[in-house]
């Protein structure tokens, strides 16, 4: 099965199953706006991508951990998008979903996705005991306290925020998740891969900032000048745009470098260099190149 039939299928079916008869029909709405159509689902395809690395003895485990991922990224893009965050009126060319089903649905649709990430890893409890309670506790790091996403959200309220520990928070916290479930849910050590989900964090953060600063709305499917207008750390404000554009190539260099000896190691570097032409703006892709 290809891969994105296997993310969109799994996550279709998760959903479904939330969103059941008997279900509130605005929540079940909202979460479904939220999800589809997705973004470039770049964090479930790379845990999915480690986890094929690594032999994929347990596909439905592993495309569990893949889409509850997902659902907790596309959760935090929710509560992102808030009026007490970054009162975002769009996102990924659509209205976003306050803007769409009121303030209160938003938030409760954002922890209702948070809630069926778990719900969705704990169906593999009986099936994979020893592997989901790996996945349970790696998802929940990258999630909680101290440096996962929520951690990452409450830095931009910090009147000194590191770039660094803000960055590897925000994002980096996700798809080094993604690359360590990958490799439990195939029954690899997680530790050998952390990096690769570390690097390509920081590097999809720089990309973001640079198309915060650079980028137009139209491309992003968002607004942009966010940072500047919150006073939010960034890496074009700390690095310049040319110091920026130089350490996301490193990023992506040391990324690809990190990836463990596998037999699925050039698939992966292949589905990396794919994904990351996406990551600057066309007008500077050229010079990056």
């Amino acid at each position: 099965m290809k891969m994105e039939k296997r993310i969109e299928g799994a996550l279709t079916a998760a959903l479904g199953r939330a969103g059941q008869k008997g279900a509130p029909p605005q929540l079940a709405e909202a979460m479904r706006y939220a999800v589809f159509p997705g973004g470039a689902r770049i964090r479930p395809k790379l845990c999915l991508a480690v986890a094929a690395s690594c032999g994929d003895d347990d596909p439905k485990t592993a495309t569990a951990a893949a889409i509850a991922i997902e659902l907790l990224h596309c959760a935090s893009l929710v509560h992102d998008d808030l009026p007490c965050f970054d009162d975002a009126a769009t996102r990924r060319g659509k209205p976003s979903v306050h803007c769409a089903f009121g303030e209160p649905i938003a938030v409760l649709a954002g922890d209702a996705m948070i809630v069926l990430a778990f719900e969705v890893l704990s169906h593999r409890i009986a099936q994979a005991p020893e592997r989901a309670a790996a996945l349970l506790r790696i998802v929940s790091g990258s999630v909680g306290m101290p440096f996962g996403i929520v951690a990452g959200q409450a830095w931009e309220s910090e009147p000194d925020a590191i770039l660094a520990d803000y960055q590897r928070a925000k994002t980096g916290s996700l798809f080094a998740a993604a690359t360590e479930t990958g490799a439990v849910a195939a029954g690899g050590d997680a530790t050998l891969w952390r990096m690769l989900g570390e690097r390509l964090g920081e590097a999809y953060q720089v990309a973001d900032d640079i198309h915060d600063v650079v980028g137009s709305a139209a491309a992003m499917g968002k607004p942009t000048g966010q940072d500047a207008s919150f006073n939010r750390p960034n890496a074009v404000m700390y690095h310049g745009l040319e110091g920026a554009v130089k350490h996301l190539k490193q990023l992506l260099h040391d990324a690809v470098e990190s990836i463990p000896p596998s037999p699925g190691a050039a698939t992966l570097r292949k589905l990396i260099e794919s994904e990351s032409k996406r990551f600057l703006p066309a007008e500077l892709a050229q010079s990056a190149a």
